[in-house]
């Protein structure tokens, strides 16, 4: 008989060090945090030390239909961890950073931007995205009538 090859699937579980992103209704949306421990089977503990004031989470119970799991894992976070080991394993595993270079947080900072742009600005990219759109179709000709 053949060897059976099991492997895992690649889904975000709910565990400890799972980075979370508050989202819904909550006063802190939009923020990251850590979950420190599993309290029930619908909330968890959570702390959110990070260096950027504007994603900090003061430690709290949170329900889980108030998160959305990120691929960032802390994976030396132990369960129940306080406030300064959970601000030293963030910083050790450089989630900041880390969370900056995902294209989640990237289209976040470009719909931010977009939201606090004034009619003007607004017309001066449409604009530029004609321009654009005028010298791509342009070198698409000159590549067909190459061809």
């Amino acid at each position: 008989m053949g060897d059976a090859v099991i492997t895992g699937t690649n889904w975000r579980l709910v565990e400890v060090g799972r980075v979370v992103v508050i989202a819904g209704n909550h006063p802190l949306a939009g923020r990251l945090a850590a979950i420190v421990e599993i309290i029930d089977h619908k909330r968890v503990l959570v702390d959110g030390p990070s260096a950027d004031e504007k994603l900090t989470v003061p430690r709290q119970a949170i329900a889980l239909s108030n998160v959305l799991l990120s691929p960032l894992v802390i994976s030396t976070l132990n369960r129940g961890s306080r406030h300064g080991e959970v601000k030293k394993q963030w910083v050790k595993a450089e989630i900041d950073s880390k969370w900056k270079e995902t294209n989640w947080a990237k289209k976040r900072e470009q719909s931010d931007r977009r939201k606090g742009l004034s009619d003007f600005d607004r017309f001066k990219v449409l604009r530029l995205k004609k321009q654009r759109r005028f010298e791509e179709r342009k070198a698409l000709a000159k590549i067909k009538a190459s061809a």
